[in-house]
């Protein structure tokens, strides 16, 4: 079967308003930089998204929230995204924080079927509020409830046509539990082979949980915060730092 779609606009032809949507990467690294300018594109709005950031202003996801595309957000951190944060004060977005750990564990269990699970993580604070909590061998426990969603944007180095992905470093992250979690999961890839052209021990999600592909055209792959070091001979004597 070829899953292969022509572009990234026609892959995304069909999300719609209300639709719950994951997005993989970390930060900018192992972004679906395509699928998102396609999305923007389109100009859908009242989306449900689950990523585990909002990007940076200007760049990632944050290209949808200025756009106004997004309803309600779940993820484990705001810190680049000063729009974000705006919008949350002024209570324009829901927004639903939860542990890192906490957060990939129940996209994990989305794609695997488990409805809900125990977790110490939160346990005792605000994460706990309004679950149900359980003690195991002396030590609480709060239940978190497992996280699926209509479509799945994710990004992968290596691609074939019936849907076998390969992530290169930090991309293996969100990525690959996101891809089993979605009623439709889209991979957007850098290179696209042949089948047979993936050494079967080096795939990383296999083709039966993704139903879309597509090459991407370009990539900017922005860095979210750039740190240099000072250039030899700038500090002045005596400075020490």
């Amino acid at each position: 079967m070829n899953k292969v779609f022509k572009n990234a606009d026609e892959a995304v032809a069909d999300i719609r308003a209300g639709d719950k949507v994951m997005l993989g990467g970390f930060g900018l690294c192992g972004i679906p930089e395509n699928l998102i300018r396609a999305l923007v594109r389109r100009g859908v709005t009242g989306l449900h998204t689950i990523s585990n950031n909002m990007g940076i202003d200007g760049a990632g996801m944050g290209v949808m929230l200025e756009a106004g595309m997004i309803a309600s957000h779940v993820g484990s951190y705001v810190g680049e995204n000063k729009l974000l944060e705006t919008l949350v004060i002024q209570g324009k977005l829901d927004l639903t924080l939860m542990p890192q750990g906490t957060l990939a564990e129940c996209i994990r269990a989305g794609g695997a079927g488990i409805p809900a699970f125990f977790t110490p993580a939160g346990a005792g604070t605000i994460v706990a509020e309004g679950k149900e909590t359980r003690e195991f061998d002396g030590k609480l426990y709060i239940m978190e409830r497992a996280l699926t969603a209509d479509f799945a944007l994710v990004k992968a180095w290596k691609g074939d046509r019936l849907g076998n992905l390969v992530y290169r470093k930090t991309s293996r992250n969100f990525n690959p539990m996101m891809a089993t979690a979605a009623k439709i999961t889209i991979a957007e890839v850098e290179q696209l082979v042949e089948p047979g052209g993936i050494d079967p021990d080096h795939v990383m999600t296999p083709g039966i949980f993704v139903h879309r592909i597509v090459v991407g055209e370009s990539y900017e792959k922005p860095i979210e915060r750039r740190t240099v070091r000072p250039a030899s001979g700038n500090n002045s004597a005596g400075d020490n730092r």
